[in-house]
């Protein structure tokens, strides 16, 4: 698929198969373009977890409880640790926030171009998937994203407006 079908086929999928399975050869090309995505200093400070399990998707579907949420067949929950992150000397900025951005959005991305459907999701309770995936202190559930197929009657939503190109482009 030509890149920019894909970026414009991305939608947030809220209406998950749940008897159609992800094959294992798409979940990996999926978590291949997380994994090569680029960060700060190359310090790649993210681990992707995939919740597939019936017990782990209860313990994390407690954390984002919505019901079309409970059909997806995997949660991808994207983890950094700060400590592992690049910071700037000038301020202190530290970028795990916008690696694990690019990270997950190239597996977004990923998912798109392989029909699988996904919804970026921060709305969550940190504290509950903290203690469903047992984190260690440094480490932070920065976003979540059910990942499947739509079911056979998914119709897409119409499209929320977006801003002009004069709108967020500046040339100076």
């Amino acid at each position: 698929m030509d890149f920019r079908d894909v970026i414009v086929k991305r939608e947030s999928v809220r209406n998950y198969d749940p008897l159609k399975p992800v094959s294992d050869e798409t979940l990996n090309r999926i978590l291949e373009a997380g994994r090569i995505a680029p960060s700060a200093a190359n310090r790649q400070p993210w681990e992707f977890w995939i919740i597939r399990s019936a017990d782990m998707l209860n313990k994390v579907r407690a954390g984002y409880n919505r019901s079309w949420f409970a059909d997806a067949p995997i949660i991808l929950v994207v983890v950094g640790t700060r400590d592992n992150a690049w910071i700037r000397e000038a301020d202190k900025y530290n970028s795990v926030e916008t690696d694990l951005t690019i990270a997950m959005d190239h597996m977004i991305l990923a998912a798109a171009n392989e029909g699988v459907g996904t919804c970026w999701i921060a709305n969550f309770d940190p504290e509950i998937l903290r203690a469903a995936l047992n984190l260690t202190p440094g480490q932070v559930v920065f976003a979540i994203t059910p990942l499947g197929y739509p079911r056979a009657d998914y119709v897409s939503p119409p499209r929320r407006p977006r801003k002009t190109f004069d709108q967020v482009v500046v040339f100076k």
